[in-house]
This record gives structure tokens, C-alpha cells and sequence, in this order.
């Protein structure tokens, strides 16, 4: 088995080298056309300039099946795997620190409308889940540290419960589980028991109007700090580890520097930023962690760096950050350096 394993990972290995290899020349055949360094993508950033580089192109599991509209990413940075729902093959797969995939996570073990994951403390993956065919309500199912199948939490206790859809999870230090709903405006927090603690809503102003955003997605960094991201609103909201609020950055728009439908955020503690992806813009924009707009990058299309309705986003321990290209049906990888004047 252990030979197999070794062959296998041989095999994908040489296709993943041809495959770069036949990428690279079709790529240079349209660059021509296109006009657009295939190389490094470009950027915008007042003051300093950075180097976007494509590593790796994430497309298929360990057998050799295809990813499928692929729409949230989750990095464990203990064991330093990467998590990915792969939406259209109602699955999470998971890749090992240099995107070799180790193992996917289906039906067989109760996994059947995924919508994102996170782990505990102990190791627990918790996985969100919509309604479907034997599930009529949305649940948060969680699977022990060796994936083995533990139970589903239902939704109670607050106002919507019966009808809520979770969206997206983080959970902090403490093991309280942060989730955001579809159609649903505000953040249900849990206990690490699955039990109800509260409602956690954010009040913003709109034409000198009181206004409750509607949060998309929740992340959280290595200080406890809560970061809310508003689609609505295009905005990101950050709480410090108490809900103390701090402060609120971003801004509604179609243009460079602005944030259309925001869909997915993620925290680079080690270079101080927040990246968020923009499904309508095909982008992804960065930000300091006090809100200051620092550049962007991407654009619509189907060629390295390019993007088609991103929703997915994450930074692993290496500083790669991880985007997932929805309807490329891929996991685009990139290095950000900064270019030395």
C-alpha cells in the first residue's frame, strides 16, 4: 500500500510538472494577444510596490478527479494542511503543506451540502452545512480529529433559528464558534458545547441612517481580534477578543480600491494584512491591519492569476496566500514579495 502511495504521489507529481509545462506554452501563445506579464500579476499600491507570482495551480484529488466550483478554503496551521470545499462535488478535500492531496471527506461520512469548515482546539473539524434531500434544516456537523463522525448541532434559541442557513465559521481561543447565516443578518455565537451564547450584530450608518449590516463572512486572528466582513455593505468590521469594536474599513464600488461583492477574508498576521476576494470584481484586495487600502490584483479571465467569481481566501504558514477560483474550478496559489527599490 505504502509503494502504491509512493507511486502515486510520483505519478501526479510528473503529470502536475507536464501539465505546468503545456500551461506555460499554450500561455505564452496568448500573451501575445493579451498583452499581460504571465509571470507576475499586476498590482496596484500607493507608496510600495509588490511582486505577485503564481507558485502552484491546485485542480484535482488524490484520484485525480477534478475540483468543481470550489467556494471556501480553511488552513490548519498545526498540521499545515489546507482544507477545500469543493462545492460542486458536495466534498471537503484536504492538501498537505505543498498541496499534495491527502484525503477528501464526502457522503460516507455525513458530509453532503458543505459549505465551509473549522477546527477546535482538540482538533474537531466543524462543518457547516445547507439543507438537503435527507436534511431539511441547515446544521453544523462535526467530525472528530480523525474525521470520524460525531454528531450534528442544530440551530435554537434565537430568533430565525428554525429557518437559519450557516455560511461561514471561525473559532477563537476559547473554542466559542462564530457563524454567519444566508439571508441572515447577524453572527451566531455557540459555546464549545454547541449550545447558544448570543447574537453578535454590527450597526453601521447609511445616508445618516442606523442600518445592521448583514455579515457575510467572520475571520479570526492569532490576537483574538474578530474580523466581519459585510457583502452588503462592502465593508470589513474588526472587534477585539472581548467584541469591543475598533474599527471599520473598506468601500462599496465597482472601481480600483473599492470592494463590489466581497465575498471571503483572510488574516496575514506575520505581514500585518487583511485580503479580501471580490466575486463580481475577480479580485482580491489587501489591506493593512489599521484599514489602510494597499493594492490589488487579479481581473476576469481563465489564464494564471486571472479569475472568475472567486469566494474563497486564505494565508498558510509559508505566507502563500490561497485563493479559491470558483468558476475556474481551481485553487490558484500566490507568493507576495516585496520588489526592492
Amino acid at each position: 500500500m505504502l509503494n502504491q502511495q509512493i507511486m502515486r504521489r510520483r505519478f501526479l507529481e510528473q503529470k502536475l510538472l507536464f501539465s505546468k509545462s503545456l500551461f506555460s506554452g499554450i500561455v505564452c501563445l496568448f500573451s501575445f494577444f493579451l498583452a499581460f506579464d504571465i509571470e507576475s500579476v499586476p498590482a496596484q499600491q500607493p507608496g510600495k510596490a509588490v511582486k505577485i507570482n503564481v507558485v502552484a495551480i491546485i485542480v484535482e484529488d488524490y484520484d485525480g478527479i477534478t475540483l468543481s466550483h470550489p467556494s471556501s478554503l480553511f488552513y490548519d496551521p498545526f498540521r499545515r494542511e489546507t482544507y477545500v470545499v469543493d462545492s460542486g462535488n458536495s466534498r471537503i478535500v484536504i492538501y498537505t503543506h505543498d498541496f499534495f492531496p491527502l484525503t477528501s471527506i464526502g457522503k460516507t461520512r455525513g458530509i453532503e451540502s458543505p459549505s465551509s469548515v473549522a477546527l477546535d482546539s482538540a482538533g474537531n473539524l466543524f462543518v457547516t452545512q445547507s439543507p438537503s434531500a435527507g436534511h431539511p434544516n441547515g446544521r453544523l456537523s462535526v467530525l472528530s480529529a480523525s474525521l470520524k463522525w460525531k454528531g450534528d448541532i442544530r440551530f435554537e434559541g434565537f430568533d430565525g433559528a428554525q429557518g437559519f442557513v450557516p455560511q461561514n465559521i471561525a473559532i477563537n481561543n476559547h473554542d466559542s464558534l462564530y457563524i454567519t447565516g444566508t439571508d441572515y443578518p447577524n453572527v451566531v455565537v455557540l459555546n464549545k458545547d454547541g449550545t447558544l451564547s448570543h447574537i453578535l450584530s454590527t450597526a453601521d450608518t447609511v445616508r445618516d441612517k442606523s442600518v445592521n449590516a448583514r455579515i457575510t463572512d467572520v475571520e479570526i486572528d492569532d490576537r483574538g481580534r474578530i474580523y466581519l466582513l459585510s457583502e452588503d455593505m462592502g465593508r470589513i468590521y474588526v472587534y477585539d477578543a472581548q467584541e469591543k469594536f475598533l474599527l471599520k474599513f473598506g468601500q462599496k464600488g465597482g472601481g480600483a480600491g473599492k470592494l463590489s461583492r466581497p465575498r471571503g477574508l483572510s488574516v496575514d498576521s506575520d505581514k500585518k494584512r487583511v485580503y479580501c476576494v471580490d466575486y463580481m470584481r475577480h479580485s482580491v484586495s489587501a489591506y493593512s491591519l489599521e484599514g489602510q487600502y494597499l493594492f490589488e490584483f487579479g481581473g476576469l479571465g481563465w489564464s494564471k492569476g486571472w479569475m472568475q467569481f472567486p469566494s474563497g481566501i486564505c494565508v498558510n504558514r509559508e505566507g502563500y496566500l490561497l485563493v479559491a477560483d470558483t468558476f475556474n474550478h481551481r485553487i490558484q496559489v500566490f507568493e507576495i514579495t516585496p520588489i526592492k527599490e
